[in-house]
């Protein structure tokens, strides 16, 4: 009766418990001394619940009473987002680098070949599909990329509040309803708080969500919310002037259409001279 009574009072004063077991694809288990009695006395006086994700299997041990929710895996259903769960727990368990994604992309574009009707080993193609795996991954190496890696520092202090504008920076993206290439010119504004952005950051800041999948509404407010953590301004605009080749080259054909989206932020949005005065400046050669 001691003994029971000793479990009970290390699961009261115990959080919730992760147990790590070996499934199929070679997970190692990683449980420690208290965990092994967590796990034995959950049997009677806990509860256990159990979820897959991507072949992994993970165990949430605890008291009845106790939040599992924030131990759900995001690395195993959502990509490249991080897991601090396996960081902490299986410091082997790690996203694939997209050097190591060649084999299986060049191995689809391959079959794209063959279902086009073309022979994949004709001479013209034998290296096609290893080309196109690695362009894909640098048209789209902006997932490999964050906002803190890319300012590296950058933000100074600085007396001014006047309007910085950076205007005509190239973007190259690709679209995500039919994966073929749209480009063409972005324009930042922001009104500095005593802070202020390394000026050639601003393109990075575009290259980042500019290569990716995306669509160019979505793109244009990624990069205004992007300055806006940065420096934290007074407001931020953001103007995308695009040419989608998703509409040169099919369906309607139109060779000469361009698709301008904007984002304003702050004063940019509130205050309508500010706005103008922004404008006018993007559009004034």
């Amino acid at each position: 009766m001691k003994q029971v009574n000793e479990v009970e009072q290390r699961q009261q004063h115990t959080t919730t418990t992760f147990v790590m077991e070996t499934t199929n694809n070679g997970h190692e288990t990683m449980i420690s001394d208290q965990q092994q009695l967590m796990s034995h006395s959950s049997a009677t006086n806990g509860s256990r619940l159990s979820s897959k994700t991507s072949g992994l299997h993970l165990s949430f041990v605890g008291n009845a009473n106790e939040s599992v929710g924030s131990a759900f895996c995001k690395q195993c259903q959502i990509g490249h987002e991080n897991c601090t769960f396996h960081h902490d727990l299986e410091l082997d368990h790690k996203p694939p680098t997209r050097e190591a994604l060649l084999p299986d992309m060049a191995r689809s574009y391959r079959l794209l070949l063959g279902g086009l009707g073309e022979n994949p080993d004709r001479q013209g193609l034998i290296k096609t599909p290893e080309r196109a795996a690695k362009a894909m991954l640098f048209f789209t190496k902006g997932y490999d990329q964050s906002l803190e890696d890319v300012l590296n520092g950058a933000v100074f202090d600085e007396d001014h509040d006047e309007m910085v504008v950076v205007k005509d920076i190239e973007m190259f993206s690709m679209c995500e309803h039919h994966l073929v290439p749209f480009y063409g010119k972005v324009s930042i504004g922001y009104l500095p708080c005593n802070k202020i952005l390394g000026l050639s950051k601003l393109a990075r800041i575009v290259e980042i969500f500019s290569r990716r999948l995306q669509v160019q509404e979505r793109l244009t407010k990624q990069i205004a919310v992007a300055v806006t953590q940065a420096v934290q301004p007074a407001g931020v605009a953001v103007v995308v002037e695009g040419v989608h080749m998703c509409m040169v080259m099919r369906g309607v054909q139109k060779i000469n259409s361009k698709t301008v989206t904007s984002t304003m932020l702050g004063v940019f949005r509130d205050d309508p001279k500010t706005r103008e005065e922004f404008l006018n400046l993007v559009n004034s050669k």
